[in-house]
């Protein structure tokens, strides 16, 4: 049987990556682009693929069981990689009912109705797989215990070894235990728990992974890296929460979108792989090589933009460190991250300059009045 994927969350921005990578890697798969089209969706993400014969969209809410259920049998779908998802912490503050029904109820929706379609056939789970993507922030908070005689780096040249071992010796591997602090934390931990509890209670073949921090092309300018780029371009104040001493541990999508790649087609049922870039930074170590790196391809003086730096208060239980050790994924199925950390946020700055019309777009809320009217009557 011909593959039939459906990737939720794929006009967002780690979804339209993976996306993007499996329209052009696997020409003989059918690839199903499932999105809300809510804020953070966009499918100009996209038009690099959007006319090859083996893409499709689908605008969807993934609480709509009836739909999706229909979706499944129509296209025959024989794959789940599950991305989409509310994930703005500040956004499930304000409002955790929100966060509760896409993660929880959404996912929820998808795993029942994927089961009933897929047991109704004679083959039932064979070959079917069920893959949803999580995030770190499930597993709480690490302290910042660095060891003695090692000194946090300030330069994008340290090593990846260097980074991980900068500000503590914990790591979240695939057995901490859960302890999530924020709605959307919680929210994410709940959904991964069904996730799991459908393999143990039916044995859908099932797989979830836990991601650090993604960077990259896309990303909606809400959060850290292209808000700031954004901010510097247009000398805007640059927000920072407490003092900026936060950590956290930074991938490039793109490495992001291979891992999911290479665990969709080779990981092992109902494992869990932690996915991390092996470098943490300090918010504020972090924001200052966005402001270098983005004054010089503006072609303004060295430093020119730290008096953007505004300090503001801390957000609501804030976790401290987050890092993950993916040193499972890397044994067992030889992915690392392919991008020095230097490289990868120079060619993210540099994509972001370079797609200014992107940017100003998504900022000026265009694109939503489009799509919004594009599909109003479907």
């Amino acid at each position: 049987m011909k593959k039939s994927i459906v990737i939720t969350g794929g006009a967002g921005f780690i979804g339209s990556h993976v996306v993007r990578l499996f329209v052009n890697k696997y020409p003989e798969y059918n690839i199903i682009n499932l999105d809300k089209l809510t804020y953070a969706g966009n499918l100009s993400n996209l038009k690099d693929v959007e006319n090859k014969p083996n893409y499709k969209f689908v605008k969807l809410d993934i609480c709509d069981f009836d739909a999706f259920y229909e979706l499944m049998q129509k296209e025959k779908v024989t794959g789940i990689i599950h991305l989409a998802a509310e994930s703005h912490v500040d956004r499930s503050i304000k409002d955790p009912f929100t966060f509760a029904r896409t993660n929880v109820l959404g996912t929820l929706s998808l795993l029942q109705a994927a089961k009933l379609y897929w047991e109704s056939l004679p083959e039932k789970y064979e070959g079917k797989r069920f893959y949803h993507i999580s995030t770190d922030e499930v597993y709480g908070a690490l302290e910042m215990t660095r060891p003695e005689g090692v000194e946090p780096p300030f330069s994008t040249t340290a090593s990846s070894s260097e980074h991980h071992l900068a500000y503590g010796e914990e790591f979240f591997y695939e057995t901490t235990k859960y302890n999530p602090h924020s709605p959307y934390s919680a929210s994410k931990a709940g959904s991964d728990h069904f996730v799991r509890a459908f393999h143990d209670t039916y044995g859908m073949p099932t797989i979830v992974t836990n991601c650090s921090n993604n960077y990259g092309p896309y990303q909606f300018p809400e959060k850290l890296i292209p808000l700031f780029i954004n901010n510097i371009r247009n000398k805007k104040p640059l927000p920072v929460y407490g003092k900026g001493e936060n950590v956290r541990d930074w991938l490039f999508v793109e490495d992001h979108a291979r891992a999911i790649d290479l665990i969709f087609h080779k990981g092992k049922i109902a494992e869990t792989y932690n996915i991390g870039g092996f470098n943490e930074w300090k918010n504020i170590d972090l924001i200052k090589v966005v402001i270098k790196t983005t004054d010089k391809l503006l072609g303004r003086a060295e430093n020119e933009d730290m008096n953007l730096i505004t300090y503001v208060t801390d957000r609501l239980g804030h976790d401290a460190r987050y890092a993950i050790d993916s040193t499972k994924l890397q044994k067992e199925l030889g992915w690392e991250p392919s991008l020095q950390f230097e490289e990868g946020i120079e060619k993210t700055i540099r994509w972001y300059l370079d797609n200014q019309e992107w940017l100003d777009n998504i900022t000026s809320g265009e694109y939503e009045k489009y799509y919004e009217s594009m599909y109003k009557n479907r």
